[in-house]
C-alpha cells in the first residue's frame, strides 16, 4: 500500500524524521489560508502515487496566498499524467502546501529491502534530487549502501559511514546520523516496503529536511498495520486490483495483455507469463492463487479475470503441491457453468489430485475448456485461442 507524500511526511515526523512546515489542503481557500500561514509564499504539489509530478505540472511555487489558490484550483480535480502513470494518469483530490526552503545540496536516500541477503538495506547517494536508477546506471560508484541485520538492528556507526560517504560531516554529521536511524525506525515500525527521501536537502541555514517523501507498507502487514491501513486512497488503484483486494486475493496484478493468468505459486505464475510471452502472446494479469483448496476461492479469482474487458482468452496453469488440482478443477467448472469466463480457457493440470481433476473436466461435457498437458503447450494454445486459431 503506497501512501501520499503528506501522509510520508507525518509518518516520518512522527519518528523524528525533520520535514518542511506545512499541511494537506483539499480546496483552493484551503491552499490559500495555509500559504498566508507559511509567511505568504509556499510550493502548492499535487498528491497522486506518481513521481515526475513536477514535469506534468503538478508542482507549482506560489509568491502570495492568491497564486496559491490559483495554483490549487488548476491542480485539485486533474488527471494528472505521468511516465508513471500511463495514459490514464491519477485523479488529484488533495495538494500538499508547503514552507519554500532555500536549497544548498540534494541528497537521495532510502530504505528498501533487499531479497538476497533477506534484510533492509539504507541506499544513500550525494546525487539527489534526481532518478536513482538513472544514478545506478551512469555513476555506481556514487552510491553507497549498509545493510541492517535483523539480529542486531541499525547501528550508529552505519549512519556516520553513510553521512560521510555523501559528504554530510562536520555540523551535519550528528543530525545526518539521526535522520538515518529514524528513518529506519519507521521503515521497521511501519512494515515498509520502501521508504525512499529524494531529495534530503541541506538548506543554506544548515538544516536537514526530508523535501519528498515515499512510502510503501507491506500489504501482507495489513493486519498489524490498521491505522495506516486506514489512510488507503483507493482512488489511486487499478479498478481490479481494488475488486481482488476486497475478495481476498492479495496476489493480483493488472497488465497490459489479453491473456488472463490462474496459477499458483509466484514462480509457476512468472514462468506462466515468460511462456505466454515467447509464444507470441501478452499476458493480462499476475495472478497467484496460492494453496487455494476451496472452489469458491477459484471461482472469485476467476470472476475477477472474466470481468476484464481486454481478456481474450484465459490460462489456467496449475502445479499441485498443497493445492489440489481436483478442487481447481470443480473451480472452473462452477465459474464456466456461471458463465464467469466465457472467453476460451486453456487448462493445464499437474501434481496432486490430478487424476481426479481431469475426471471433473471429463465430466464436464457441458462445458468447453482447451486442455493442455505442459504449460508451454498451454501457453501455445492460449496464444492460439487469442488469435481464433482453435
Amino acid at each position: 500500500m503506497k501512501l501520499h507524500e503528506y501522509q510520508a511526511k507525518e509518518l516520518l515526523a512522527h519518528f523524528g524524521v525533520p520535514v518542511p512546515k506545512g499541511r494537506v489542503a483539499r480546496t483552493p481557500e484551503e491552499a490559500e489560508a495555509i500559504t498566508r500561514e507559511l509567511g505568504g509564499s509556499a510550493v502548492i504539489k499535487a498528491q497522486a502515487h506518481t513521481g515526475a509530478r513536477g514535469r506534468a505540472g503538478g508542482v507549482k511555487v506560489a509568491r502570495s496566498p492568491e497564486e496559491a489558490k490559483q495554483h490549487a484550483q488548476a491542480i485539485l480535480g486533474m488527471q494528472l499524467v505521468t511516465h508513471q502513470t500511463g495514459p490514464q494518469g491519477l485523479p488529484v483530490s488533495a495538494v500538499l502546501v508547503e514552507e519554500l526552503v532555500d536549497i544548498a545540496r540534494e541528497i537521495y536516500l532510502s530504505v528498501a529491502i533487499d531479497n538476497t541477503p533477506g534484510m533492509p538495506v539504507i541506499i544513500a547517494s550525494a546525487q539527489g534530487g534526481m532518478d536513482i536508477e538513472e544514478v545506478a546506471a551512469t555513476s555506481p560508484e556514487a552510491i553507497h549502501k549498509q545493510h541492517v541485520d535483523p539480529a542486531c538492528g541499525f547501528q550508529p556507526f552505519q549512519g556516520r559511514s553513510l553521512a560521510f560517504a555523501v559528504g554530510l560531516d562536520g555540523d551535519l554529521l550528528n543530525p545526518a546520523t539521526a535522520l538515518i536511524g529514524n528513518l529506519v525506525r519507521a521503515f521497521e515500525a511501519s512494515d515498509g516496503s520502501i521508504a525512499e527521501i529524494n531529495p534530503v536537502v541541506v538548506t543554506a541555514d544548515g538544516r536537514l529536511l526530508a523535501a519528498d517523501a515515499k512510502f510503501s507498507i507491506d500489504d501482507n502487514a495489513d493486519f498489524r498495520q490498521k491505522t495506516l491501513g486506514a489512510q488507503r486512497d483507493r482512488s489511486q488503484e487499478a479498478e481490479l486490483e481494488l475488486v481482488a483486494h476486497d475478495a481476498g486475493i492479495q496476489n493480483y496484478v493488472a497488465l497490459d495483455g489479453n491473456i488472463g493468468c490462474l496459477v499458483n505459486g509466484a514462480g509457476l505464475a512468472m514462468a506462466t507469463m515468460d511462456a505466454i510471452k515467447f509464444a507470441g502472446g501478452e499476458p493480462a494479469n499476475f495472478l497467484d492463487i496460492g494453496t487455494a483448496n476451496n472452489p469458491e476461492a477459484i471461482v472469485a479469482a476467476l470472476r475477477l479475470i472474466g470481468s476484464d474487458p481486454s481478456v481474450k482468452a484465459v490460462l489456467v496453469n496449475i502445479f499441485g503441491g498443497l493445492a489440489r488440482t481436483d478442487v481447481i478443477a470443480e473451480g472452473v467448472v462452477l465459474a464456466k457453468q456461471q458463465g464467469l469466463i466465457p472467453q476460451p480457457t486453456v487448462v493445464r493440470l499437474a501434481g496432486t489430485g490430478v487424476d481426479l481433476g481431469m475426471k471433473i473436466l471429463d465430466d464436464a461435457t457441458h462445458i468447453d475448456v482447451i486442455r493442455a498437458d505442459g504449460f508451454a503447450e498451454a501457453a501455445r494454445k492460449a496464444v492460439a485461442a487469442v488469435r481464433g486459431e482453435q
